[in-house]
């Protein structure tokens, strides 16, 4: 009874969001997905697409889960970069997942109590004072872009989720440098890549309210069809997609496969049907 409750308080608060947050994803925002088309098998009352703005240009898009208040996935288009970090950049919020907001682009955190007009729908900076075992992680991070507004837009809540510092710090960010050298260098044309979690029973606490979701693993995913083909093996074998995923804890390593193997994985420890898929099924998975 209480589950069906809390589930029950969050459509009543969803329902009323204001913006252009929607069950269905805007076409300005597919051009950030393979073939225009998001993950499918994915449904719940509670998930939102987000088409991320920032100083007027949509940047990427975000499946955001209102009840866990985090993202189910990040999805963007890799920009060739040296890899470098934004800096000076505030946390922000979506004001599309406000109640009282008239802007359908993220906004710095204001100064006082005025979150309390979005913290049901969202986490807030306050989530993260006392929560000692995790740090903000992106899913779309910003050393895969190389325009300073599209790094800076990576910096919202709605575009983060709760990372052990030794695996995000290392295991994680290790990886996300070893995807940027290799699109850098062998992808020809627009790499799409799709950045995710699995939930678990974890959560992080606030005045004893459960607030937000702890990850049990991160998974990723990209997919470059116009691919160097005179590329080494061991690297044209990592085309036309291919993805990794890894468990949110100290010293695990991250494990590298297919596409198809990754979606085996995930049916197995999340809740997806059976129809889902991560990019469109003509894709070489």
């Amino acid at each position: 009874m209480a589950l069906w409750l809390a589930f029950l308080l969050v459509s009543i608060i969803t329902s009323a969001v204001r913006g252009r947050v929607e069950k269905e994803l805007s076409p300005e925002c597919r051009q950030f997905l393979y073939k225009g088309t998001p993950p499918t098998g994915l449904q719940h009352d509670s998930l939102h697409f987000i088409c991320q703005r920032y100083n007027k240009k949509p940047r990427y898009v975000t499946l955001y889960s209102t009840f866990h208040r985090t993202p189910v996935y990040s999805a963007y288009t890799f920009k060739r970069s040296i890899g470098e970090n934004c800096v000076d950049i505030p946390w922000m919020y979506e004001p599309q997942l406000s109640t009282l907001s008239d802007t359908d682009e993220m906004q710095a955190f204001p100064h006082g109590y005025l979150h309390t007009n979005f913290e049901d729908n969202q986490a807030v900076l306050e989530d993260y004072t006392n929560a000692i075992f995790y740090e903000r992680g992106t899913l779309n991070p910003d050393e895969h872009h190389h325009d300073p507004e599209d790094k800076a837009s990576t910096y919202t809540l709605t575009n983060v989720v709760p990372i052990v510092p030794d695996f995000n710090s290392r295991v994680w960010k290790e990886q996300e440098d070893v995807i940027r050298k290799r699109l850098n260098n062998y992808c020809h044309g627009t790499a799409y890549i799709i950045t995710g979690i699995t939930t678990s029973g974890k959560m992080i606490r606030r005045e004893n309210m459960n607030r937000i979701a702890v990850p049990t693993y991160l998974w990723s995913a990209y997919c470059c069809v116009d691919f160097d083909h005179n590329a080494p093996y061991d690297e044209r074998s990592k085309f036309p997609s291919f993805a990794h995923y890894a468990l949110n804890e100290e010293d695990n390593d991250v494990v590298e496969t297919s596409v198809q193997n990754l979606k085996e994985f995930l049916k197995k420890t999340t809740f997806v049907d059976q129809n889902f898929q991560i990019f469109h099924p003509e894709t070489k998975e």
